[in-house]
């Protein structure tokens, strides 16, 4: 499980993390919702250990986050993805598969069929529309089976069949015993699809 004890974060003087403590634990869909600004994204951040802490501490399965680690088995989509304008969207994953060589060939086209990329494998990345995009940024979150999915926004261009597409993704992966983070502004998406839903304001939450 993911223990957030007491975390405070400040940047130039602007407390963007306000004393916050959640337990979150395996096989279940957590809810974060508030106004740009709120904090979801840099409590988001703090999880996946990209910013170091005023105050406060975060345990994972055991294991303090300490400055500078990186949560293993991880899947996240943050804030603006990016991928390379000169690949297509299947040497992308592939790309990124090469690393820890966790996901093959197979597993690619996989990914790319669930998140309705597959007849677009070989097209440039900057060939693709901002919903296909955000699609392929889905398929990267999912692409080595994590067992943390991290997804800030994941609404951002999808049209109203992509996100059906998207939850039935989401609730497929949360069979598979998956400790499950969504952000959005839409109230309506993440309330349909979460065990536990948190509203955010001024770094904290509130509700």
């Amino acid at each position: 499980m993911i223990e957030i004890k007491n975390i405070s974060k400040k940047i130039d003087g602007n407390l963007v993390l306000n004393d916050i403590s959640l337990l979150l634990d395996y096989g279940n869909i957590y809810g974060f919702y508030g106004e740009n600004g709120s904090g979801k994204t840099m409590l988001f951040r703090a999880i996946c250990g990209f910013i170091t802490l005023d105050r406060g501490e975060i345990v994972i399965d055991g294991k303090k986050l300490n400055n500078n680690d990186f949560v293993n088995d991880l899947g996240i989509l943050l804030e603006n993805p990016s991928f390379i304008n000169g690949l297509s969207g299947f040497m992308n994953l592939k790309m990124i598969a090469s690393i820890l060589k966790k996901a093959d060939d197979k597993r690619i086209i996989n990914v790319l069929k669930k998140v309705g990329l597959f007849d677009a494998k070989d097209k440039l990345y900057k060939k693709y529309s901002l919903g296909m995009k955000q699609r392929l940024a889905i398929a990267n979150v999912i692409l080595e089976d994590p067992k943390i999915i991290i997804l800030d926004e994941p609404t951002n261009a999808i049209d109203k069949d992509g996100k059906e597409l998207l939850k039935n993704i989401i609730l497929e992966e949360k069979k598979k015993n998956k400790l499950i983070l969504i952000s959005s502004h839409e109230k309506d998406f993440i309330e349909e699809l979460s065990d536990s839903l948190y509203e955010m304001n001024n770094g904290k939450i509130i509700k």
